[in-house]
């Protein structure tokens, strides 16, 4: 099978997959939220309310699409584009799987292996900024344009500290390769712990998790959106299937989040103790590790669901606080120590 046939395989796999798990996330969300409310949640479109994803992209697809009539037309449309798009193409060097062979063809399951690997990660991360100020300011409302502005002060604080966590994974496994950390992640730690990032940087991992949660803006850091004082923040005017791109993109950066966790911390598509290559064959070794990987970023997605109707918002200057008062220190103080031992055992 030629090389080019294979990459276009992998993007429009990875893309159908995301979204599937965004649409998936809806549902999950409001059946999380009405399980921890002691509620029913949606249960009238289709069985268990599976039809609801499909019943509000109709929805959207279908509403009026308004712009405000002193708003920048261009900007506000340019925005949620700019938010969608470096969430769908954070993914592509995300290792979902180990490899699989077919013909005697070896597929590596991820889509680019490129040598900055999490570097690129950042890099779009910060991307979407633009699209959340951008269409906060376009949209000439004071709440957006206060909304936009808490999500840029946001971003740039928890960028922050969680990029010195990375820089902290990157010293420990010695490269920014995401494939590469995720094979060094084989074996055991100390002689009975598994390899996994998180027991070689369990700091960083705390350091990372909190991070991500701002950078998602998700409960406690929802302050770009919070309903309770600015309405619903930098898309307050937006409506139609421009909105449904900012939530989407926010479910896709979710999906991204937890699979670099996983990629990360947790071991990617390893099993602790146990080596799944030695025992099965070629294809279905190739389909179980992507199941792994899948079940352990299900665990996250979950996670980000039970924090957010779990947890009470924070104040403003409490997340500001929270960010350059206490982990921007820790995360420094993590880099030091790291690179000091790494040192000291060289």
């Amino acid at each position: 099978m030629n090389d080019w046939v294979i990459a276009i395989i992998k993007v429009v796999f990875i893309w159908v997959w995301t979204l599937l798990v965004a649409v998936v996330m809806t549902w999950v969300e409001r059946r999380g939220a009405a399980m921890i409310q002691d509620r029913l949640g949606p249960n009238r479109a289709g069985p268990f309310g599976l039809f609801q994803p499909l019943a509000d992209g109709i929805k959207l697809f279908t509403k009026e699409d308004i712009i405000p009539a002193n708003a920048n037309r261009i900007l506000f449309i340019l925005g949620p584009i700019l938010f969608s798009l470096p969430a769908f193409s954070a993914y592509a060097v995300v290792p979902f799987g180990d490899k699989i062979v077919i013909a005697g063809k070896e597929i590596i399951l991820q889509v680019s292996d490129v040598n900055v690997g999490f570097l690129y990660v950042v890099a779009l991360g910060s991307m979407a900024v633009y699209g959340v100020i951008v269409g906060g300011w376009a949209s000439n409302n004071k709440f957006s344009i206060l909304g936009g502005l808490r999500s840029t002060a946001q971003l740039i604080s928890y960028e922050v500290p969680w990029g010195l966590a990375l820089l902290a994974a990157a010293l420990v496994y010695g490269t920014f390769s995401l494939r590469e950390i995720s094979i060094a992640q084989q074996g055991t730690f100390l002689g009975f712990l598994p390899n996994w990032g998180i027991f070689r940087q369990p700091l960083g991992f705390l350091l990372f998790i909190v991070a991500a949660y701002a950078e998602a803006n998700r409960v406690p850091f929802d302050l770009p959106e919070a309903e309770s004082e600015i309405v619903a923040g930098y898309h307050t005017e937006y409506g139609s299937m421009r909105l449904g791109l900012y939530l989407f993109g926010e479910y896709v950066n979710l999906c991204t989040l937890s699979a670099l966790m996983v990629t990360l911390y947790f071991g990617s598509w390893h099993l602790p103790y146990l080596n799944m290559e030695a025992f099965l064959g070629p294809i279905s070794y190739g389909i179980a590790s992507f199941l792994v990987f899948f079940l352990k970023v299900s665990f996250f997605l979950w996670l980000f669901v039970w924090v957010r109707w779990t947890v009470p918002r924070f104040r403003y200057d409490q997340v500001m606080g929270l960010g350059w008062k206490s982990l921007i220190p820790l995360a420094l103080a993590n880099l030091f120590v790291t690179a000091l031992a790494i040192q000291l055992t060289v």
